[in-house]
């Protein structure tokens, strides 16, 4: 009996947090799908690129908090072609990069122990009548 708890345990806790992490980084990776497509889709409906960009920010935060990531964890790249974001038949892409920790390591941050680094993009155009 001793042998065989001793075992189940050995066995089951790695298995455990094993299914954890995965569930971790599939959550990530959702969440920077949304974030990417929702930042792109409010970037190019706003009047200007700075408000563009304050926008998309937001909608990252947004969609990160939904998924249950941490703000600090992402970063945003936005870019156009052609170079002038708004002028109308433009292609903004955003580009979504988000570090999934590693679960239950207390130190992770200052040992840069990470589970997975996840990154997405989304291409919108900015459309001729506004």
């Amino acid at each position: 009996m001793v042998e065989f708890i001793f075992l189940s345990l050995l066995l089951m806790v790695p298995l455990v947090y094993f299914v954890i992490t995965v569930g971790q980084i599939q959550g990530g990776s959702f969440a920077v799908v949304g974030a990417a497509d929702q930042a792109a889709k409010v970037f190019v409906s706003q009047p200007d690129a700075v408000s563009g960009r304050a926008a998309a920010e937001q909608a990252v935060l947004l969609a990160l908090a939904d998924h249950g990531q941490e703000a600090g964890n992402a970063s945003l790249d936005t870019s156009c072609q052609p170079a002038d974001c708004m002028a109308a038949g433009s292609a903004v892409t955003v580009t979504v990069n988000l570090t999934v920790p590693l679960p239950f390591v207390p130190f992770s941050d200052a040992l840069h122990l990470n589970a997975s680094r996840l990154s997405a993009s989304a291409t919108q155009l900015v459309g001729r009548f506004r």
